[in-house]
């Protein structure tokens, strides 16, 4: 439906309203018109009007809650799905959002108590566990994380998500031939995903297999999206394995895919400077900072350079300069503190053996 057929629409529906205002359906069809043309404070507005008629209208309830869910608006969103609760409390996809709502909000305890509750009237959906399963992984309890996506497989083997994100959950665990077979699955089953692609690539570089390290990573390159962050992934890959100069090619073509993102910079610059390369290293953190002025982690990184390069009082002032934009910073002062205790010392030896 193009836009002049969608005003059309509309307007058919607004006459029917007036002629009907209270017959709901003309209400909820008013409503799916200014959402296709994305206008959703009119949709809510229509939404409003819909509960001042029916005020147990369980469908608008859940709407309304999503859209306030999907604008980050949480606590709105629970106001209207508690209501739809109180309409009808035996509605797993109420508790559902409920739960997802809570998770949202960092409130573990609740969302796993409406989690649980949704299982208690629909048990069989794959998806629900996957849910259940990325909140432990939110929380860092990976074995809980992981039994829950086995259970979503068992109830469906193809589920791209579990499948995805079991193997991510297996590679903090350190359990790496796991992942690998979880992600080879996904691959697989969607042999285009550069994602996965790249997840694996990355899986048999920290497992130390640098043939079909290198093979994975290509064929990501190959496959359509963006490649900023496979070059850099490459680029890490290839510098663990010590092709240092292919490293530094790669952050290089990042560097051309996007010149105004800093992180390849400060990767490349990390790289020149365990190779003992300050001034290049130099010249990579300087562009970094041009794109991130107020960043003081990239301050200590220059000035890093210039202690190893033995350039200690433009160490102590870059130092410095980190401390003054985060004072609250106590690995900062730290630094800086032993960096001018050290500069003190030195000075004080000389001038005493130049005293003898």
């Amino acid at each position: 439906m193009d836009k002049k057929e969608l005003n059309k629409a509309i307007e058919k529906t607004v006459l029917k309203m007036a002629i009907e205002p209270n017959n709901t359906d003309h209400y909820h069809e008013l409503a799916k018109y200014y959402a296709m043309d994305n206008q959703y404070e009119k949709v809510i507005s229509v939404y409003e009007s819909l509960l001042q008629l029916d005020p147990k209208d369980l469908q608008t309830l859940l709407n309304l809650g999503s859209i306030w869910f999907y604008t980050k608006e949480y606590r709105k969103a629970l106001k209207y799905f508690n209501q739809a609760l109180l309409v009808n409390p035996s509605n797993y996809l109420v508790y559902y959002n409920i739960a997802n709502t809570y998770a949202e909000l960092k409130n573990f305890p609740r969302a796993l108590h409406f989690y649980n509750r949704t299982l208690d009237f629909n048990s069989e959906d794959p998806e629900i566990y996957n849910a259940i399963a990325l909140l432990y992984h939110d929380f860092e309890d990976y074995v809980e994380a992981r039994a829950y996506y086995e259970k979503a497989l068992s109830l469906d083997p193809n589920n791209l998500t579990a499948l995805v994100d079991l193997g991510n959950v297996c590679f903090k665990l350190f359990d790496y031939n796991k992942a690998l077979e979880y992600y080879y699955r996904v691959f697989k089953l969607a042999p285009n995903n550069k994602t996965v692609a790249l997840c694996i690539a990355n899986t048999l570089a920290v497992n130390k297999d640098k043939e079909k390290c290198y093979e994975y990573f290509d064929k990501a390159l190959e496959l359509e999206g963006d490649n900023y962050k496979a070059y850099i992934c490459y680029a890490i890959a290839k510098s663990d394995f010590k092709d240092y100069d292919e490293a530094i090619e790669l952050y290089k073509k990042a560097i051309e895919i996007n010149p105004e993102e800093a992180n390849a910079y400060i990767l490349a610059g990390n790289l020149y400077s365990n190779l003992k390369n300050y001034t290049d290293a130099e010249k990579m953190y300087k562009e970094a900072l041009k794109i991130n002025k107020l960043d003081p982690s990239i301050y200590v990184l220059v000035a890093n350079v210039y202690y190893m390069n033995n350039e200690i009082e433009r160490a102590i002032q870059t130092y410095r300069a980190a401390v003054n934009m985060r004072p609250e910073n106590d690995e900062y002062k730290l630094v800086f503190i032993q960096v001018l205790e050290d500069f003190i010392s030195e000075f004080r030896k000389e001038d005493t053996i130049a005293a003898f």
